[in-house]
């Protein structure tokens, strides 16, 4: 979206509440984008809950056997069902969730889920997906035992948030293997999108990942569309713009940003701009830090180059060397494809490691990542022209 948007004051809260505990109730074919699921992961969700899913795409492809991952924006928990039966039951699915009618439904059913698949790994929050350190529930819990007409109830009330932040956080720090949402972030006002991508980055584990569905637009949205509760509630008017979109997830920290999905024709069209689909994945960097072990990757093409979000290099074809935390990122599901990864042929002992120098692109010797003790010449049985040839040669 436009940073134009930022010291707006939009309606947004009001009638994203209004309009979902409606489709809590009633399907609302306006706020669905269509989405093709893999339909062996429906089968032991209720009726109720599949038709009054709002969706624009599926990121459950991207969670693993025994993830924790967390679900913004879980609604009637469809997404949190599917992910539930991939995890397995080694796994654990948190849906977070602000709209009471929503909660309401998702618990409705994550019993009888859990009876059908054999286990029950799910749990629904109450929180603002730009907050996730404060379960509301038990904030409000928390306030009704305090003291409402002493003069300090105000204070009273900001020291139990910091208190539950620092100590009993909804979500803590470095917990969540991946993070999903499905055309959620979208709704969240201008003002709290900072802090949106900024809480997903704090509650992944370093190495995480973000699997992020939602809409985008391929011009700006100008300002009397953002201000239009009906566009805005229904997914449309706080679309990003598709290039700051996978800009916001880099400018937090996540490495590896990609746009995986990407719907050809739009989904809607409105005043000119068009509205789709996307599926951004993004990585949590293993560390801050930036170790050598003498790893480098060779890029495989088609292009000439590329460059990272670091400004590192790639020349096709060149192995170039690269910290520790790069070469896991690359190793990831996903990168790797574009990427041969190649390691030293013995691991750099702990206490020979040293730090990494980020800011030069430098070509790996071949000698640094062999063994200083290798023969100069060292040919196996059977190899061609080695031995007994054959005639290979």
């Amino acid at each position: 979206m436009s940073s134009k948007t930022e010291d707006l004051d939009h309606p947004t809260d009001e009638c994203v509440r209004e309009r979902y505990s409606a489709a809590s109730r009633a399907t609302e074919p306006a706020l669905c984008c269509p989405v093709v699921y893999d339909t062996r992961h429906l089968q032991v969700i209720p009726q109720e809950v599949i038709e009054r899913d709002y969706g624009c795409g599926d990121p459950s492809p991207y969670v693993r056997p025994g993830d924790t991952v967390v679900d913004l924006g879980a609604g009637g928990g469809k997404l949190c069902f599917i992910i539930s039966q991939l995890v397995g039951e080694t796994g654990k699915v948190i849906g977070v969730d602000v709209n009471q009618d929503m909660l309401k439904l998702s618990r409705k059913h994550r019993a009888a889920v859990g009876e059908k698949i054999g286990y029950s790994n799910i749990e629904f929050l109450c929180g603002r997906i730009q907050d996730l350190a404060i379960d509301l529930e038990v904030l409000s819990q928390e306030v009704a035992k305090l003291d409402s007409s002493g003069a300090e109830y105000a204070i009273d009330i900001l020291a139990l948030q910091d208190e539950l932040r620092s100590k009993r956080p909804m979500i803590p720090d470095n917990s969540v293997d991946c993070v999903v949402s499905n055309c959620v972030l979208n709704l969240v006002r201008s003002s709290d999108r900072e802090q949106l991508f900024q809480e997903i980055f704090r509650v992944l584990k370093p190495g995480g990942r973000a699997a992020i569905s939602d809409i985008v637009c391929d011009e700006d949205v100008p300002l009397e569309m953002q201000n239009n509760p009906e566009l805005w509630s229904g997914c449309i008017s706080g679309a990003w713009r598709e290039d700051l979109f996978a800009q916001q997830f880099c400018q937090v920290g996540f490495q590896g940003v990609q746009i995986d999905k990407r719907q050809a024709e739009p989904w809607q069209t409105v005043n000119g701009i068009e509205f789709r689909s996307v599926t951004i994945l993004a990585f949590k960097p293993f560390s801050d830090i930036c170790l050598e072990k003498n790893q480098a990757v060779i890029y495989r093409g088609p292009f000439a180059q590329v460059v990272d979000d670091d400004g590192a290099t790639y020349p096709r074809g060149i192995p170039m060397a690269v910290c520790e935390k790069t070469f896991q990122m690359l190793s990831e599901q996903g990168i790797c494809q574009h990427f041969y990864l190649l390691e030293p042929r013995h691991p750099v002992a702990e206490e020979q490691t040293q730090l990494f120098d980020c800011s030069q692109n430098r070509r790996r010797s071949p000698r640094e990542m062999k063994d200083q003790q290798l023969k100069l010449t060292q040919l196996s049985p059977g190899d061609c022209c080695g031995g007994d040839s054959s005639g290979c040669c």
